[in-house]
């Protein structure tokens, strides 16, 4: 299945979760409110924009945001909270569609980038997001970090929540050889019979160090990397990275 018919009018409609995981406040505050110092004053651009979970909020707050979102079924449901004018979308694959001006920062949020499922897709995302900044413009990457040392020999399954009483299990296969993920969410209805719905994504993960690379390959060099959008050291234990690339001063 393709990355733009996965994401399908189905997914979009239940996309949203107000108050609740991603959209809580505790995890979009600061996601926001990290976003708003990094454009400086300036115009910012979102890859995968989605339903606007970020750049509704993010525009709330003064920054003029547009997007590149390949699933027309999630910019629909955009569209429910913004118009047009308001958050202008391109349409098309964030690693090589164009959005006109030009931008003091791009990013990329909750691990989004590993929907494009080659190195080759992935360095030419990096290389798309340079050619949409200013000099001096960042480039912010949200990402996850491969949980591979918990898989013994012969073990291809993590399982990294496991909620039953909430109704969710959620457990990632891999792929080594080719750094391929696929995640699976397990749904679970209430009731006696407890029927599952089952919702899998596929992935390519990145490691931290492959990432800076791209981004030298793009012209641009880590600036800062932290555990989450607080801040928070990132180390050898963390589960999440926030890396801000940038772009030289003058081009």
């Amino acid at each position: 299945m393709l990355q733009g018919e996965m994401w399908d009018a189905e997914v979009a409609q239940s996309y949203d979760s107000p108050g609740t995981g991603m959209f809580a406040p505790e995890v979009l505050g600061p996601t926001v409110d990290r976003l708003v110092e990094l454009a400086g004053g300036g115009r910012a651009l979102e890859f995968a924009i989605g339903t606007g979970r970020v750049a509704v909020p993010l525009a709330e707050r003064g920054v003029p945001v547009s997007g590149i979102e390949l699933s027309e079924p999630m910019i629909g449901q955009l569209r429910t909270k913004a118009d047009e004018a308001a958050i202008p979308v391109v349409v098309g694959d964030m690693a090589t569609a164009r959005v006109p001006g030009e931008f003091q920062l791009v990013y990329l949020v909750y691990n989004t980038i590993s929907n494009l499922l080659t190195q080759a897709e992935q360095v030419a995302c990096f290389r798309n997001a340079a050619r949409h900044l200013a000099p001096g413009g960042r480039f912010v990457v949200e990402l996850w970090v491969p949980e591979v040392r918990k898989l013994p020999p012969g073990q291809q399954a993590v399982v990294w929540e496991s909620a039953t009483a909430a109704g969710y299990i959620g457990l990632d296969t891999y792929d080594v050889l080719r750094q391929q993920v696929v995640s699976h969410h397990f749904h679970f209805d209430a009731g006696a019979g407890r029927e599952a719905r089952l919702f899998r994504s596929p992935h390519r993960y990145i490691w931290p160090s492959e990432l800076d690379l791209m981004a030298e390959l793009a012209g641009m060099t880590l600036e800062s990397r932290h555990a989450d959008w607080t801040g928070e050291e990132f180390t050898a234990e963390s589960r999440s990275h926030v890396s801000v690339c940038r772009t030289a001063d003058v081009l």
